[in-house]
């Protein structure tokens, strides 16, 4: 168990939040003149602050209380606010494992905080060898472990997360937003056993809603509020919790459309298996493929000339290109482009 005290900025341990009218007044009324809201309009009133419905749907959903849950406007805003929280401006630290997701990078340039970029060794795993002189590091504050990981595909071995949730005395950032690809178990079945976890997961990939931008942190109710005491006041809009609390009444339709994912991720790498230029495909965990190729800058070139968009990996991944799984008919796309190439 870590003393939250001791890692989270004074001002923000010490901020009050700002309170909007909905916060201030939680029950059912029929007449609203509390937020100098317009009274016409199909949507001039202001959403509910703490996405309510959606929290106890997801609680339902993952077994967790509601008060362990943080609905952001995507998960970015759930990395941002962590900076925020509790990384000093130009002062404190944070670490990622390298090739990883990009925001964390941007997210902590925007913060103006010094970030460490751990390689990733063997198979795209955690060193802890190599790590560990860093965890004695005070002004070390935040970890991320993105597992599955981006670009790669690969979960993260368990065992080293776990040493590092029991060995290091800051916040353990897990970005699970491809988990509902893996087998793996989801580590927020631990977030009561380490009082420095957080969680993150997403509605931008298994649940189809990218376009709606919403994004979940799972914690302690401690970390929790202290979200909720930095967030802005309403920071996801009606229609996006609307479209979010619809999908969760259809979970079995996004089951669905998982499994079809999950067998278009299979059968799409056995057929890039028989292209001439492919050299390796990596194991995924998630809802797309790194695969190494004779150039990647040329074949990422010639995709874009045949109207097929992958991302170039080349500079994290020597010679890879990123390959989410789509349709059958635009997988095959895809491999008839490929097999075309020189």
């Amino acid at each position: 168990m870590i003393n939250l005290k001791n890692i989270v900025r004074k001002n923000i341990w010490h901020l009050k939040p700002y309170a909007s009218a909905r916060d201030e007044f939680k029950g059912s009324a029929d007449v609203f003149l509390d937020a100098n809201e317009n009274p016409f309009g199909k949507l001039n009133r202001y959403p509910d602050p703490q996405q309510k419905l959606i929290k106890e749907k997801l609680s339902e959903l993952k077994k967790v209380k509601t008060n362990q849950i943080f609905i952001g406007n995507g998960s970015d805003e759930v990395i941002d606010l962590a900076f925020r929280i509790f990384c000093e401006p130009g002062k404190d630290k944070a670490l990622t494992f390298s090739p990883t997701y990009g925001m964390y990078d941007v997210s902590a340039n925007i913060n103006n905080i010094e970030l460490i970029k751990q390689p990733l060794i063997r198979d795209f795993q955690i060193d802890i060898e190599r790590l560990k002189p860093f965890l004695k590091d005070e002004k070390l504050k935040i970890i991320f472990i993105c597992s599955p990981n981006n670009p790669t595909g690969n979960s993260i071995n368990t065992t080293e997360i776990e040493f590092i949730l029991q060995n290091f005395k800051g916040i353990v950032i897990i970005d699970e937003a491809y988990i509902d690809f893996s087998s793996k178990e989801s580590f927020i079945k631990k977030i009561n056993k380490y009082n420095n976890l957080i969680v993150s997961q997403t509605f931008s990939k298994a649940w189809g809603l990218a376009g709606v931008r919403i994004g979940i942190a799972y914690t302690n109710v401690e970390i929790i509020n202290l979200y909720n005491r930095v967030k802005p006041p309403y920071n996801v809009s009606i229609l996006n919790q609307q479209a979010v609390s619809k999908l969760l009444e259809n979970k079995k339709e996004v089951k669905k459309n998982i499994e079809i994912i999950l067998r278009e991720r299979d059968r799409l790498r056995e057929r890039l298996a028989t292209v001439k230029v492919v050299n390796k495909i990596y194991p995924s965990d998630a809802n797309f493929l790194l695969v190494e190729v004779d150039n990647a800058n040329d074949v990422y070139n010639y995709l874009i000339d045949e109207k097929i968009i992958v991302r170039n990996r080349n500079i994290q991944v020597k010679n890879c290109i990123r390959i989410t799984v789509g349709t059958l008919q635009e997988n095959e796309k895809l491999i008839n482009a490929l097999q075309n190439t020189l």
